[in-house]
């Protein structure tokens, strides 16, 4: 089985990080994840950052993992310190085999600068053979636009990354975990963006599929990750309650062993264990059918 997690750490935008980012290292300890995806990061230089700082202290707990992180430059920031970069990162129990790192596109928008003067990614790792992707997409609830955009490139880059890996011939099974996908999507279960990637509807023309965690595996709730009424730190942004955070996994047919059936898929990150809130978001877990899974 494969467990992982993913969580949108609000580290540069949200008060109180050098507090909050002891609650994320508490947080991920207690979830024991394999595999660990993390947005909204930021690098000050090649080696000094906010994932650093974390997969330090994890180590030092006595939960190792390697990392990557990618992203890109931000705005007055970059001015600042020209080797600054704000994006997302993998954390996985086994060495990263191979990595890739995409900026995302915007649509044009003279009434609304806020996309383009941010970056917006896509992160891969192949980690023990799995292809892991995260990322993070344009804000606001009028930014679906934008968002439509970044799915579709989304899907167009994790089907170059596999290739043939998915390919099914009528008899046969498939043997690899399909490709998962995780992130602050910012946008709701029924938006067009959201229903593109679960197969509701097409986009030019263009159809694709991967289960949504949650909806295969979560419980009865709601699966908020953003929520006023019990989050502080979202009832001081002046956010309706919504689920925005995602684990993505691709199509499990005809797969060998059941490899990529959610077994199951919770809310995590929503009691605080040192007493603060690690961020403006909760975050995910997913456990995944994985029969070769290695030591």
């Amino acid at each position: 089985m494969l467990r992982i997690m993913s969580l949108n750490v609000g580290s540069l935008f949200e008060p109180d990080w050098e507090t909050r980012r002891h609650e994320v290292v508490a947080q991920i300890l207690q979830a024991d994840a394999d595999v660990v995806c993390l947005q909204e990061l930021w690098r000050e230089s090649a080696d000094v950052g906010v994932t650093e700082w974390l997969v330090e202290a994890l180590g030092q707990a006595g939960l190792p993992y390697h990392f990557i992180f990618g992203g890109h430059g931000f705005g007055a920031f970059g001015e600042q310190n020209p080797d600054f970069r704000f994006g997302s990162a993998v954390l996985s129990r086994w060495p990263i085999e191979e990595q890739h790192l995409w900026a995302l596109p915007t649509a044009e928008d003279p009434h609304d600068p806020l996309p383009a003067m941010m970056p917006w990614e896509l992160l891969h790792a192949r980690t023990a053979g799995l292809d892991i992707f995260t990322t993070h997409l344009a804000p606001a609830p009028t930014h679906g636009r934008h968002r439509k955009l970044q799915v579709l490139e989304i899907d167009k880059l994790i089907r170059e990354i596999r290739a043939d890996l998915d390919s099914y011939e009528w008899g046969g099974q498939r043997v690899l975990v399909p490709p998962i996908l995780t992130g602050d999507f910012n946008a709701e279960p029924d938006s067009d963006e959201i229903r593109f990637l679960k197969g509701f509807t097409t986009f030019n023309e263009r159809t694709t599929f991967f289960q949504d965690a949650w909806a295969v595996a979560g419980d009865d709730g709601p699966g908020y990750t953003s929520d006023w009424r019990t989050h502080p730190l979202s009832e001081m942004l002046n956010i309706h309650r919504k689920r925005i955070d995602y684990i993505f996994v691709g199509d499990p047919f005809r797969r060998a062993g059941n490899v990529g059936r959610v077994l199951d898929c919770r809310v995590v990150a929503n009691e605080p264990i040192t007493g603060v809130q690690a961020s403006d978001h909760r975050g995910l877990i997913a456990e995944i059918t994985w029969p070769t899974r290695p030591d």
